[in-house]
């Protein structure tokens, strides 16, 4: 006969006893802080993008004392200084050397602290992102609606008609190329997260006015009879106006250097061909000739970047320019970039001078625009104590 256990009898199971030694546990003065400590806000009080943004990409040379954790097939690890010819105060010293007995061989002092000082005076992270181009699609958008309500496609001539489909179409080949192939690299290649944050955003800035672009033609292909959706194809490849853009903008992809590649686009291509072609062409013709829609759609993309995308730009390299050790250094490198691109985005944008008598009612005068981007683009250069490159004067 066998006999079972009675359910009812307690087991002997080990109790859990506290030591004190448990994960948080111990109390220290910042115990009941809600904010991070381990860096220095730029202003009073650290901010919420401060909070997301700063440090959040780890380094050997601050954090990782192990050594990186990833690295590529050629043995490098992360993302290395090398990455672009300008630098940072202290990015000369050689990384500690990692290996049995050394501790990690701490850092206290950051090397390089010219890229970690960098904040975006944008402040921009991802939830700023979804909520700044959900609200300017919103716009874009109901303006468009607007439009079609009120059959405001109908009093557009024929000229113009063709101007739109044919050369406003083209330049989304221009967002969608440095957007995708220039911008997001950099992203990729610049070593903080700062910096990635900025440069990402800037990205997607490109490509959703590209893709602005892309709907707008396809709404005036079902608004307009006889409208060609994809004139601007034959235009980009072919038109020999667009042919200097086309040309720069594909060299402007093909750049390693990440800085000098948010340098040569930043800087130098967009005051002298974007804002020419937006604000100087586009944004002044279009009323002349019965369109005030398109001016809504490229002014967005001129707002991008114009108060968000320049403004991060001129405060990376404010600091660069303005490093306590290689100063010199980077203001040399950035005065030959300025050299060899004023030259190139000049050419490009006198290509574009005969789109300035297409429309019936035109513009104002091709060289008096090109004035006005070339004082824009001096005034850019001399807020970061560089000099007017005599290419200009071409």
């Amino acid at each position: 006969m066998t006999t079972t256990q009675d359910s009812a009898t307690e087991r002997s199971v080990p109790k859990p006893v506290f030591t004190d030694a448990e994960a948080g546990a111990r109390v220290f003065p910042d115990s009941n802080s809600r904010r991070y400590n381990y860096y220095t806000p730029q202003k009073r009080k650290q901010s919420h993008y401060e909070d997301v943004t700063v440090e959040v990409q780890p380094d050997p040379r601050h954090y990782l004392t192990q050594g990186w954790l990833y690295g590529f097939a050629d043995g490098r690890g992360g993302y290395p200084l090398d990455w672009t010819v300008l630098k940072a105060w202290g990015s000369d010293k050689p990384e500690p050397q990692r290996g049995p007995g050394t501790g990690g061989m701490f850092v206290k002092e950051w090397p390089a602290t010219g890229w970690h000082e960098f904040r975006d005076p944008n402040e921009e992270w991802e939830l700023t992102l979804y909520r700044y181009n959900s609200n300017v699609v919103r716009q874009v958008n109901q303006n468009i609606e607007a439009a079609r309500q009120s059959k405001a496609f109908e009093q557009w001539n024929t000229n113009w008609v063709r101007f739109v489909e044919q050369h406003i179409g083209a330049w989304m080949h221009v967002d969608h190329g440095l957007g995708l192939y220039l911008y997001a690299n950099a992203n990729r290649r610049a070593p903080t997260n700062m910096h990635n944050n900025a440069i990402s955003v800037n990205s997607m800035h490109r490509i959703r006015a590209a893709q602005d672009l892309a709907l707008y033609n396809l709404t005036l292909s079902e608004e307009i009879d006889g409208f060609d959706g994809s004139a601007h194809l034959e235009t980009w490849k072919s038109d020999p106006a667009w042919q200097g853009v086309r040309d720069v903008a594909e060299r402007l992809t093909a750049i390693d250097d990440w800085c000098e590649a948010i340098f040569a686009a930043n800087i130098v291509f967009e005051p002298l061909v974007g804002e020419l072609f937006r604000s100087q062409l586009v944004q002044q013709a279009s009323p002349r000739n019965g369109d005030f829609v398109t001016p809504t759609v490229i002014g967005a993309a001129e707002y991008d970047f114009a108060e968000r995308d320049l403004r991060y730009t001129t405060a990376m390299f404010d600091l660069l320019t303005g490093d306590r050790e290689f100063a010199d250094h980077n203001k040399a490198i950035m005065q030959d970039w300025a050299s060899t691109w004023t030259s190139l985005a000049l050419s490009a944008a006198r290509t574009l001078q005969p789109l300035w008598s297409l429309p019936d009612s035109k513009p104002p005068r091709f060289e008096d625009g090109l004035d006005r981007a070339k004082s824009r683009f001096n005034g850019i250069l001399t807020s970061l104590s560089l000099e007017e490159p005599k290419e200009l004067a071409q």
